[in-house]
């Protein structure tokens, strides 16, 4: 298995080139050549099998560079210890035929976890085929999941620094503490005054340029990301949607063969285009709902074909999902595209020099075949919490409520009754102020008062890990403006 650069397909390499360093030279996304196909007997195969050996299967398809000892290894060591529940990521049926697919039960209680506990594993073994010794500098953007997620994956990770900016008031008040208050020697942390998407624009730009990477270089050190634009963080979440597949046959929901859709909340397209990389590799899905907030370019886009960031910036209760540059999308462009890399350039060209592209006809159309699209506003986000748990008595985070959400309006809308799956990407606590509210209730001063009091309604206990944040002192308190993320890169490394 090789992969190309989505702005440049001329170039072939290994999954772990594509791994160690994250980003293609020239700014573009590393994607496989082509995408491994499977048969139903495959998917029966992993029926009976835990999570870490059906990861092992799904992902031997794509490292082909990674022997089979080094992926029994990884696998192992990301998913046995440190997830509160022995299936990892368990499948839940809320009512009829609709079940959630709960991935926060790892270290930081964010879907992140499934990928980000296994990128360190991944990233510094491909770093000691391809890397030369170099010190491996991880640089992180952050909407607030992933910052976390990633500081906790590579702590103290030897030959590996890793280097965290999230927007200053663009993530939870737990989001924040979480990453402020993070233990290791080899991790930092810095605010910026701007939006996630400035924060993005930052790590590519630094990633990209010359005399920077020249400096890391002189100091034998090499830039990697933790971002979704790094393979590496994308190959294992296909993972997940060919287990709930899987546990959906077991619980006799389904027959093998049988199509699902899969309900997605997304805001950089990385979560739910490893659903269509599974889709593409032969797992029957019948549509993919790809769900927004406020922020809502990935519906317009759907709809019309017109991608258009000049658009007003929301700040939500669902902060993930706070994004008006989807990276991962570009990916999904270049597997629909006509003249590969060529139109590639020319619509992110246009993007970044317009603010917009709009696709061909053509395109749009094998986009619209597959995906779906909706969004909602804060108002309807929090009425979804509310109603959710009073039908069903369960209790979903900010992110999920979109995602419920839309697919409760999609199925209204297409009279679409087929078998679904909606993807919950982070425990409640993390957001215990929105979903309060959403249940009705007064809020109060203090986090972790608020967290007590939605154990006390739903009867659900707090993450130890949360709510173990009582108390904690943040060790990072730097703010910078967003144009001086590269000086504060220099200091963080000392260079």
């Amino acid at each position: 298995m090789n992969y190309t650069s989505t702005r440049n397909d001329t170039l072939s390499v290994s999954s772990s080139f594509a791994i160690a360093n994250g980003i293609s030279a020239e700014g573009g996304l590393f994607i496989p050549t082509e995408i491994p196909k499977v048969n139903s007997d495959f998917i029966a195969s992993l029926v009976p099998l835990s999570y870490i050996e059906r990861a092992r299967k799904v992902l031997s398809l794509y490292l082909t560079d990674f022997g089979k000892t080094e992926i029994d290894a990884d696998t192992e060591g990301a998913y046995a210890t440190g997830f509160t529940n022995e299936k990892v990521a368990p499948l839940v049926n809320i009512h009829d035929n609709v079940n959630v697919l709960e991935l926060w039960h790892g270290p930081t209680c964010a879907f992140k976890d499934m990928a980000l506990q296994l990128l360190p594993y991944l990233l510094t073994g491909s770093a000691k085929r391809i890397s030369e010794g170099r010190e491996t500098v991880i640089l992180v953007a952050t909407s607030g999941d992933t910052g976390k997620a990633a500081l906790e994956g590579f702590r103290d990770v030897e030959g590996t620094r890793i280097l965290v900016f999230y927007p200053s008031d663009g993530v939870s008040a737990v989001q924040k503490l979480q990453m402020t208050t993070q233990a290791g020697k080899n991790v930092g942390v810095c605010a910026i005054k701007g939006n996630f998407d400035d924060a993005q624009t930052g790590v590519k730009t630094i990633f990209t340029d010359d005399e920077v990477k020249k400096q890391l270089h002189d100091n034998n050190m090499t830039f990697s990301s933790a971002n979704s634009i790094n393979w590496g963080r994308l190959v294992p979440q296909i993972v997940y949607y060919f287990s709930a597949y899987a546990d959906m046959i077991a619980s006799g929901q389904i027959v093998n063969g049988e199509k699902i859709n899969f309900t997605v909340p997304t805001g950089n397209f990385g979560n739910i285009l490893a659903a269509f990389y599974a889709m593409e590799m032969g797992l029957p899905v019948n549509k993919l709902i790809c769900a927004s907030n406020a922020n809502n370019v990935l519906t317009e886009f759907i709809e019309t074909g017109r991608y258009n960031r000049l658009r007003t910036f929301h700040t939500t209760v669902s902060p993930s999902m706070d994004i008006l540059v989807s990276s991962n999308l570009e990916r999904l462009l270049y597997h629909l595209s006509e003249n590969g890399s060529a139109e590639i350039n020319e619509l992110f060209t246009a993007l970044k020099e317009n603010g917009e592209y709009t696709v061909p006809e053509k395109m749009l159309s094998k986009i619209q075949a597959v995906f779906a699209g909706g969004c909602c506003d804060d108002t309807d986000t929090k009425a979804t919490i509310g109603e959710t748990f009073k039908e069903y008595n369960y209790l979903s985070d900010p992110h999920t409520a979109v995602a419920i959400n839309v697919y409760n309006s999609y199925r209204e809308k297409t009279g679409d009754t087929t078998p679904t799956v909606i993807v919950s990407t982070a425990s409640p606590y993390k957001f215990s102020p929105a979903v309060l509210e959403g249940l009705g209730e007064a809020l109060s001063a203090d986090e972790f008062d608020m967290m007590e009091r939605l154990e006390k309604i739903s009867g659900v206990k707090a993450p130890s890990q949360l709510a173990g944040l009582k108390g904690t002192a943040p060790r990072f308190t730097e703010i910078c403006e967003k144009t001086d993320m590269r000086g504060v890169v220099y200091g963080m490394l000392g260079l």
